[in-house]
């Protein structure tokens, strides 16, 4: 009985969803493993020759068992990027755009629903996705890293929301202030995606490029493909 009851309280949060998807006034994506298919995090890493000590990093910073903003600055003491090697990492290992996006963007659109790319990633990587996809580059909240004159790495800038957890919460409250915003969607695959909703109005967790369980078990609206996602509008 109880798993029954179960059942039917996550199809009618579904159904919620469903609903305020259709009429979404503003859609958010988070950008790694949701809107490209990788953790530009960890490219850059492999790219800088330290990739398997930032992966694992990364991995929890993921499932939330880990402080974002304590993560964030640990991997990138691990990388310390130079501003040549993040323009060389961005000229021949551009992201790979996930199968899908695209074409739900573009729905989004024509449909006069501005789209916000939100996410704990490098600004300086995410700027080429949103030419790619028509996004303007103010839509974008992401992190900057900061770099001394002669182009050595000098940290990030703390002031931003996403380097720390509750980041992208803090976006979405401060963009419905300030578009009057009433139904906001945010779509992505992890923890801190999870985490802001509420003040987000409703949350779909997508799992096509990455499943995480404990998303998967706690989003009322759960997609592997974003077809599914153009199909309900």
């Amino acid at each position: 009985m109880i798993e029954w009851t179960e059942h039917l309280e996550m199809a009618a949060g579904e159904e919620e969803v469903r609903a305020i998807w259709k009429v979404a006034d503003a859609v958010c994506f988070d950008v790694d493993s949701t809107v490209i298919q990788e953790e530009a995090i960890d490219e850059l890493a492999k790219f800088c020759g330290k990739g398997d000590e930032v992966a694992k990093l990364t991995r929890e910073a993921m499932r939330g068992s880990v402080n974002f903003q304590q993560a964030f600055a640990h991997r990138l003491d691990i990388i310390r990027p130079q501003m040549n090697q993040i323009r060389d990492f961005i000229r021949t290992k551009p992201p790979r755009l996930t199968p899908g996006i695209k074409r739900l963007v573009d729905v989004l659109h024509q449909r006069s629903v501005p789209v916000y790319l939100i996410s704990g990633g490098l600004r300086g990587v995410i700027t080429p996705v949103a030419l790619e996809l028509s996004i303007p580059l103010q839509n974008i909240y992401a992190n900057r890293l900061k770099f001394f004159f002669n182009g050595e790495f000098a940290g990030f800038d703390e002031n931003e929301p996403t380097s720390r957890n509750g980041g992208k919460g803090e976006v979405i409250k401060m963009l419905k202030e300030k578009h009057g915003y009433s139904n906001v969607v945010l779509i992505g695959d992890g923890a801190t995606d999870l985490e802001a909703c509420p003040p987000a109005d409703a949350f779909i967790g997508y799992g096509g490029n990455v499943m995480r369980e404990e998303v998967k078990s706690k989003a009322k609206w759960f997609v592997t493909d974003f077809k599914e996602l153009i199909d309900a509008l």
